[in-house]
């Protein structure tokens, strides 16, 4: 993979507060291709190489995680032919992107609710699951299908079955127990949000895990999120500080602390 020459350069200090896992609400597909005057589906398309452009820039920058916003369970409003299209692209994508995915040694994790998807889909998500699931260097999640109410809906749903069979109590519900039962179990959570084409929400995307992400607007339609443009929201990703309740003097206080 070509290395990234961009400016202005992450710093040593910068660099040490790189995200873990980084998450993209992919927008404005629709809004690329209607300015290039091309069918929906080109924008689609489009959208497909910008985000292998990212997932070549975050094995760049060693980001363990990346999670895209595919297909939200709101989205199967849209018009029959744009869904139909849609489907026929997560196909070939599943299909192409699997030898790809092997060589470059990348674990696909898929999350949201698969079944509604046809037998075909299914059956080829599940094999780049397992065709990949011997690498943990870094991590590529597509969330198809997915709503993060529903996530949390189906946490619950586990719980309160542990609950009734005896397995668990109520008082042992932590926070902990219920990112233990969300479909992103396992992984870190999601350090940076980023989403494109100048909309400002999060429509319903990791709701419990991007609870103290830092979250990263712009106005770049993705088909035109370039490596440029990510590294941009590096850049303001690092230079922010993260609290998580605490006070910049205790932060500054525990940094100094861990460099000692």
């Amino acid at each position: 993979m070509s290395a990234i020459d961009t400016s202005p350069k992450l710093n040593s200090t910068s660099a040490d507060n790189f995200p873990r896992h980084v998450a993209v609400i992919m927008d404005g597909n629709n809004r690329w291709a209607k300015r290039h005057k091309l069918p929906s589906i080109a924008g689609h398309r489009a959208g497909l190489k910008a985000a292998r452009n990212i997932v070549e820039a975050c094995r760049d920058y060693n980001i363990e995680v990346l999670t895209l916003f595919a297909f939200s369970s709101e989205n199967w409003r849209r018009p029959k032919e744009e869904v139909s299209a849609l489907m026929e692209l997560f196909l070939h994508a599943l299909k192409r992107e699997t030898k790809r995915l092997k060589k470059n040694k990348i674990r696909l994790k898929v999350i949201g609710d698969t079944t509604a998807f046809s037998k075909t889909i299914q059956k080829h998500i599940k094999e780049t699951e397992l065709a990949t699931a011997e690498f943990h260097e870094f991590t590529l999640v597509i969330a198809a299908n997915y709503g993060g109410q529903w996530d949390m809906q189906e946490a619950c749903k586990r719980l309160a079955t542990k609950v009734q069979q005896g397995e668990l109590t109520l008082d042992e519900i932590t926070a902990e127990q219920i990112d233990e039962h969300l479909t992103t179990a396992g992984l870190p959570l999601p350090d940076l949000c980023i989403r494109t084409s100048g909309v400002h929400r999060i429509s319903n995307f990791l709701l419990w895990q991007l609870a103290y992400a830092e979250l990263y607007f712009t106005d770049i339609l993705w088909p035109d999120f370039d490596k440029v443009a990510f590294h941009q929201a590096l850049l303001d990703y690092s230079s922010r500080q993260r609290r998580f309740g605490q006070t910049s003097e205790q932060v500054e206080a525990a940094q100094c602390s861990n460099k000692e």
